[in-house]
């Protein structure tokens, strides 16, 4: 070797620091692009994305491939820097060489090319999966052999490589991923997605119209009265009962009878034929779930009943909805009317307002238990029944009890979330 220039042998030995940065680039970014996006970019014919994608498929193979050329060029630029230094410095020349070797591989075939790889893993992954996947085509035969030993010694450690994890994502993945993504979504957008990943814990109980808020059409009520019910309803569908809410007898559906009610032959033998059957559903049914009964029933409205079977309340499509992109229709939203800002900054809230409904329009996080309502949540916390002028900390948030009737707290102040620690 002593007859070969020695600037042919600088020019193999950048060649091959080249070559050592590329295998450890391309590996950077392969494992670091982004696989959903990827997936995407496969679905609508992107080139480069198959070949990463085809590639990826087989990550032992890829694995191998890299080791075995990055291994290889270093090995060489090793050898090679080892004539460089034996040419300019002797026998002293080998312990220099290994040490500016070790420096130059560090700094320009490691670090820096895979610094690069991982804050540009896309652009640079679809580079390397051009020259990834010819030198695969000409090196298979010896990355399989590499593979069937390295295999083998792996089942004798007792693991088995076929066993792939999955690579679905969790409930809590998924909104881990919308949160990091965030700056890629409108924050009304995310929020959407938020809270349809939050569905399946929700139940119907959480959203539901509670029967002493149920607007419902008594029929052993005077026909007049009946009438002037049936003109001022804001709903489209009004539960039907003999007496109480423990009596329905059927769901009648406003549309079909407007153009009935002004002729003189309406009664109410008429209107008990236009009743739909009820259709009931268990308190505890998730939203998830309730949705897709009320596709396959073609229904838009259910009372909603306790373990006891005993009526609780109702539920509609539009709650369900409600629940994923907020309020959406024309009638007012009743936990506007249940809140009134004052001047110091506090609310004066209903007691009968829904803490969901609260946290969801107020943009408020009070703490969520078995009660429903705040005045659930305030009985629940004091483990008493407060008189006026009572005050707590629910939460983060200071209450104080501004009226009661009975043992129901009526109204109650609700100031400005608290810091922590103060």
């Amino acid at each position: 070797m002593d007859d070969v220039p020695l600037a042919l042998l600088f020019a193999s030995l950048l060649i091959l620091l080249a070559l050592s940065a590329m295998f450890s680039g391309g590996e950077t970014a392969l494992m670091a692009v982004n696989r959903y996006r990827l997936r995407h970019l496969v679905r609508i014919g992107h080139t480069g994305a198959r070949r990463v994608e085809e590639l990826l498929r087989q990550p032992d193979r890829l694995i191998s491939l890299v080791l075995l050329g990055n291994n290889f060029v270093n090995v060489l630029a090793s050898s090679i820097a080892t004539l460089i230094a034996l040419r300019l410095w002797g026998e002293a020349g080998i312990a220099i060489g290994a040490v500016l070797l070790t420096i130059t591989l560090l700094i320009f075939s490691e670090v820096t090319p895979k610094t690069l790889a991982a804050l540009h893993p896309e652009r640079l992954a679809f580079v390397a999966g051009y020259y990834l996947s010819a030198l695969m085509a000409v090196l298979l035969p010896l990355v399989l052999v590499v593979n069937f030993f390295s295999t083998g010694l792996l089942r004798l450690l007792g693991v088995h490589p076929q066993a792939n994890g999955s690579n679905q994502l969790t409930r809590e993945e998924l909104k881990t991923l919308l949160f990091e993504a965030g700056h890629h979504f409108a924050p009304r957008h995310r929020g959407m997605l938020l809270r349809l990943l939050d569905l399946e814990s929700v139940v119907v109980e959480d959203v539901m119209v509670h029967r002493n808020e149920v607007r419902y059409l008594d029929i052993d009520d005077n026909w007049s009265d009946q009438l002037e019910q049936l003109r001022n309803s804001p709903h489209t569908r009004l539960p039907v009962c003999r007496g109480s809410l423990d009596n329905i007898i059927g769901v009648l559906h406003l549309r079909q009878i407007m153009h009935l009610l002004a002729g003189d032959d309406f009664d109410g033998e008429s209107l008990q034929t236009l009743l739909e059957e009820p259709y009931y559903v268990p308190e505890g049914t998730s939203l998830t779930q309730q949705l897709l009964q009320f596709q396959a029933h073609r229904a838009h409205l259910a009372i909603v009943v306790d373990e006891y079977g005993d009526t609780v309340g109702l539920v509609t499509v539009e709650d369900i909805l409600g629940e994923i992109i907020g309020e959406f229709t024309d009638n007012p939203i009743a936990v506007k009317s249940d809140v009134h800002p004052q001047p110091d900054g506090s609310c004066l809230v209903a007691g009968s307002a829904s803490v969901r409904e609260l946290n969801r329009t107020m943009g408020w996080d009070l703490p969520l238990s078995d009660a429903k309502t705040l005045n659930g949540a305030i009985l629940e916390h004091l483990e008493d029944i407060p008189t006026p002028a009572t005050s707590l900390l629910l939460g983060d948030y200071p209450v104080e009890i501004v009226q009661t009737r009975g043992n129901v707290v009526q109204v109650a102040r609700i100031g400005a979330r608290m810091k922590r620690g103060s």
